[in-house]
């Protein structure tokens, strides 16, 4: 692979310094400081401007650097694993400025991409306190005059209402509102008349402390006609396709969250003696650790899959970003939950383990459930799919060459086309779709490789299992309104199913490209890394796990390595500028004696 996203991530990382370095900018001690002091983070917003992250925001078509989500999703993930409030706070402009990029004019597009390349903040406006996650009862409303808009009424829990100074605005332009009753504004609170706005007090808040969360207040604020972004009513679904994007890039905050919180668990447990023993000596302590590494791979690998799905699967976005959007936040705290057994009192204390970073990862990370639609809107969205979801299922429909390319890390990225996202996937899902035909290849590969057995029998179970999903899944077709409990379950399971098929994917498209890396080939050679991920996806499907404990103990072996030497736990081969840890690390592919 020639110039792959995570080197420009690698290079990122490394022009940021080493965080252990209290006299870095972006280092835990100051992220820690300004927690404590609920303070934002301007001087490292300053440090990313000064690289030029804000440049990755904005499309080239519209003079900035983006042209494949994949990198995006490696650079926000890098901001993510040292500080979420920093990846939150500064990506909230790319957040801003997606209606635009989805439906804006070209002036508009070459307007908003110098301000974010210019250091501008952005926001998007859509809550409101009274309505949470219901944009249909937003009540700000546009009264339309010759030559402008009047625009009143209040945003709130708004991520850069204040520090911002350009937002999207989803306002109401009918009075009666409905499906076409709401447009996106472009609103610049730098040419509006003073005393026509004011800002809300920021909210305290348990996580991302330091980030502006508050909102913004409009009476009567005189908006010029070349703010409307694309047609007057078009709001809601512009708002709906740019949520696709978005959601899908939630996935790095959650990548990073994860990264910071697993190496802090085995830090500890290196370190932290009990009963005459290392923790990491301590059967229990080993299991949890095995079992947070493969969720964290399992995560990266959806994340990949999707965030080049963003291009080669533009029209599958609305099922791709809902799965990704309810998986992956809702994994990672169940990941940190996991940890915060193994550490005990030390997860919750400040200035004890690390300074009590774990505290504060696992309180920041509590919000990405719940912005740009939670869990159960995903999931509902799911459910609303259901129809064409199981017709393309029994027809074996859906995109599956764009599958394919997204899931060969080798295949150069087409550019987006914002035209063809779509509020659901007519045809079905292309990845799920594709599980079939990956099966076979895993299988023809275990039979000149004996150690791929485990995978392929894995492979076949989920395939299994993603039939049976798909039956019960045809009961609830055409669901629409009071959506019964049942069918929210039958939703996750599904993005249980959408995950393996991504995973199976991404390894029978990828795996002689990045066996042989010295790295992280152990990773891919012999299925390791998707034996672990397919076991954990087939539990939570209420299948029997079936390569459990040696699996665990290998993939544990190959976790303290990439510690050791300075690399990323992840699927790709990226060093981090941390510093090493003190403790010899174990050798690849370890056993524990001692019995659980």
């Amino acid at each position: 692979m020639e110039h792959p996203p995570y080197r420009l991530a690698e290079e990122f990382d490394r022009f940021l310094g080493d965080p252990d370095d209290p006299g870095e900018v972006f280092s835990y001690a100051r992220c820690a400081e300004l927690d404590e002091k609920e303070e934002f983070p301007a001087d490292i917003c300053d440090r990313f401007q000064e690289w030029g992250l804000s440049d990755e925001y904005v499309p080239v078509e519209h003079g900035g650097r983006l042209h494949d989500y994949e990198q995006v999703l490696q650079l926000v993930r890098t901001v993510a694993r040292r500080d979420l409030t920093c990846a939150i706070g500064h990506g909230k402009t790319y957040l801003g400025g997606v209606c635009v990029w989805v439906a804006g004019s070209s002036e508009q597009g070459a307007r908003l991409g110098a301000d974010i390349m210019a250091g501008v903040p952005v926001s998007l406006g859509l809550t409101e306190r009274a309505h949470g996650s219901d944009l249909l009862a937003n009540d700000v409303r546009t009264d339309d005059k010759a030559d402008h808009w009047l625009v009143s009424g209040e945003k709130w829990l708004i991520n850069n209402a204040t520090r911002g100074s350009v937002l999207s605005l989803l306002t109401r332009t009918h009075p009666d509102g409905g499906p076409r009753g709401f447009s996106v504004l472009l609103v610049d609170k730098r040419e509006l008349d003073e005393g026509t706005y004011r800002h809300l007090p920021k909210i305290p808040t348990l996580g991302i402390r330091g980030a502006d969360i508050s909102g913004i207040a409009f009476d009567g604020a005189r908006v010029p006609r070349s703010a409307l972004v694309g047609t007057e009513g078009a709001g809601l679904e512009i708002v709906l396709k740019a949520l696709q994007l978005t959601r899908t890039m939630c996935a790095a905050l959650s990548l990073g969250a994860g990264d910071h919180g697993l190496r802090l668990g085995l830090d500890f447990a290196e370190e932290r003696e009990l009963y005459g023993r290392r923790l990491i000596d301590i059967p229990q302590a080993r299991h949890v650790l095995a079992g947070a590494a493969a969720d964290v791979l399992l995560h990266e690998a959806v994340a990949l899959v999707a965030a080049r799905a963003v291009q080669t699967q533009t029209a599958e976005l609305s099922v791709t970003s809902a799965v990704v959007k309810y998986l992956l936040p809702t994994g990672t705290d169940q990941v940190l939950a996991d940890l915060t057994g193994l550490l005990g009192a030390r997860a919750f204390l400040k200035g004890v383990h690390a300074n009590g970073r774990f505290q504060k990862v696992e309180r920041d990370h509590r919000i990405v459930g719940l912005f740009d639609g939670n869990t159960l809107v995903n999931l509902n969205s799911l459910v609303n799919q259901f129809r064409p979801l199981v017709r393309g299922f029994k027809r074996g429909t859906g995109d599956t060459a764009g599958a394919g390319a997204a899931c060969d890390l080798a295949t150069p990225l087409p550019p987006l086309d914002p035209s063809k996202l779509s509020l659901v996937a007519r045809h079905g899902s292309g990845v799920v779709a594709g599980l079939a035909a990956s099966v076979e290849e895993i299988t023809r590969r275990a039979a000149r490789n004996p150690a791929l057995d485990p995978v392929a029998e894995a492979a076949r179970r989920l395939l299994a299992v993603t039939t049976e999903v798909h039956a019960e899944m045809e009961t609830y077709q055409g669901v629409l309104a009071e959506v019964p409990a049942a069918a929210f379950e039958v939703a996750r399971r599904y993005t249980l199913c959408w995950a393996g098929a991504a995973c199976v994917g991404l390894w029978t498209q990828s795996t002689d490209r990045l066996g042989d890396d010295p790295g992280t080939g152990a990773l891919w050679r012999d299925g390791l890394w998707l034996r672990a991920a397919l076991d954990r996806l087939l539990v939570r499907l209420g299948e029997p796990a079936a390569n459990g404990r040696q699996t665990g103990e290998e993939l544990l072996g190959a976790l303290r390595d990439a510690r050791s030497s300075g690399r990323l736990f992840s699927l790709l081969p990226q060093r981090v500028p941390e510093r090493r840890p003190a403790m010899p690390a174990a050798p690849s592919g370890e056993t524990e004696r001692t019995s659980c």
